[in-house]
């Protein structure tokens, strides 16, 4: 008879619970057709904005990419065009990963509706380098668009531009 160890167990109970719940976390934002106001839109894409760059900042590559569209076009002013999801998660595995963290600069999100496609989200954003305070923080200003389909919220299309030493 094979007997397994508590431990195990837990271990693999544990990893059940959070594979089992994973659609339940990625549900928990409202679909398109359920939003009836501004504050439940500002909701919707603040927790969207939350989500992608908690990913972004941990390497969370799988986490990523079922946020980006297949067909994203992502635009940056200093990097250029970068054209399809595994281009651009490439890139952020290649350029981000260990280097840089995103954060949302308090009080500068907004988001305007679609209609019928989803929402526009536009802010201003801080960029830090752990471990190299020598690179100094950077700043610069999005504009991400939103398309819920097929029962998803993905990026679309993305403008990242106007970067420059932050507090400048």
């Amino acid at each position: 008879m094979n007997k397994r160890s508590p431990a195990l167990i837990s271990v693999s109970a544990l990893l059940l619970g959070l594979l089992l719940n994973a659609p339940a976390v990625a549900q928990s934002v409202a679909s398109l057709d359920k939003i009836q106001n501004q504050e439940e839109l500002n909701k919707a894409i603040t927790a969207l904005d939350a989500a992608l760059f908690d990913a972004y900042n941990k390497c969370d590559l799988a986490k990523f990419g079922s946020l980006i569209d297949d067909n994203i076009e992502f635009y940056h002013d200093q990097g250029g065009v970068t054209l399809g999801r595994a281009a651009l998660v490439e890139a952020v595995k290649k350029n981000i990963c260990g280097q840089v963290t995103r954060e949302l600069l308090p009080n500068t999100l907004q988001v305007y509706p679609m209609k019928g496609y989803g929402a526009i989200e536009m802010g201003v954003h801080l960029f830090h380098h752990p471990g190299h305070p020598e690179n100094g923080d950077g700043e610069g200003k999005f504009v991400h668009l939103w398309q819920y389909k097929d029962g998803a919220w993905k990026v679309t299309r993305v403008l990242s531009y106007d970067h420059h030493a932050a507090g400048k």
